[in-house]
């Protein structure tokens, strides 16, 4: 069965549209999820994917209030920079310093953060013991320091973030250790990422390799064992390279087809008020993946 079968659109007058605003956008399931997930409730809505350039966010941002948009996702590269095009941001997402669910009420915008609700899920389905296991997030953007505040919410030891770029990480870590003071933050070059990777329970990608070139690796197959989780948050292809490596070790992998279903439940429930069908969304996703290239 194609990915697309069994979900026809028919909008009317009446249909509430929603979106998500990236760039690229095309690799996105949440058009696929969220209009299904609408219909499972048989609420009279379509989701849409909106390809919106860096220089035309705040554009897009004031035309989908204008055109009506109840509510929009917003992935690379927008996540922190659309908070400075918002009325208002809720407490938790000004924390986190991004913002990937946007609910426009009475033509105002309001920013949310599910990222770190719809990362730790996997998490606890699994009982990962966060309170005792040392933690290594490869990057230092907006999906970083959302995992990195719900990790650290959650009662995380010792974090370390290793990023390409040190001095991006280290601010993180300045901000992290600010409203966890408890807690071990450090940060390291990603050139020495293998090491910390290496002694970590928790290995979580937070950066987009992998989502385009399937044959790029982060990190060597000296990196994984079986006492560990590996967790990417890059979910096309579901089996990145860093999975594959890992599963070969032996390790405990978490796809990002986890993260997405987790994080798009809670943006449904922010925008409609109902629970989400996430079982019937998780069958609906399983050929996608089966059939795509």
């Amino acid at each position: 069965m194609a990915p697309t079968e069994g979900i026809p659109l028919s909008p009317t007058g009446t249909t509430r549209l929603y979106g998500i605003m990236g760039y690229p956008i095309a690799h996105s399931l949440s058009p696929l999820m969220q209009t299904f997930a609408f219909q499972q409730q048989h609420l009279d809505c379509v989701y849409l994917p909106f390809p919106v350039a860096p220089e035309r966010l705040a554009a897009a941002v004031a035309g989908a209030v204008a055109l009506g948009v109840c509510g929009f996702n917003v992935t690379i590269p927008h996540k922190e920079a659309i908070m400075g095009h918002l009325d208002e941001i809720a407490p938790a997402a000004r924390v986190v310093g991004a913002v990937n669910t946007v609910h426009v009420r009475d033509d105002r915008t309001i920013g949310y953060n599910t990222d770190g609700e719809g990362f730790l899920q996997p998490l606890h389905a699994l009982h990962v013991p966060l309170t005792t296991t040392t933690t290594c997030i490869l990057g230092a953007g907006g999906a970083a320091r959302a995992v990195a505040m719900a990790l650290l919410e959650a009662g995380c030891p010792v974090l370390v973030l290793a990023n390409r770029t040190y001095e991006r990480a280290a601010r993180l870590v300045a901000i992290l250790q600010g409203y966890f003071p408890q807690a071990q933050v450090r940060a390291v070059p990603l050139a020495e990422a293998a090491g910390v990777a290496r002694q970590s329970g928790l290995l979580v990608n937070a950066t987009s390799v992998g989502l385009h070139d399937a044959s790029e690796a982060l990190l060597p197959d000296t990196c994984f064992h079986p006492d560990q989780v590996v967790y990417d948050l890059v979910y096309r292809p579901l089996y990145t390279p860093l999975l594959q490596a890992a599963q070969r070790c032996g390790a405990m992998i978490v796809p990002g087809l986890d993260m997405l279903i987790g994080q798009g439940a809670a943006a449904f429930q922010i925008w409609t008020g109902m629970p989400f069908p996430v079982e019937a969304v998780r069958r609906l996703l399983q050929p996608f993946f089966t059939t795509a290239s």
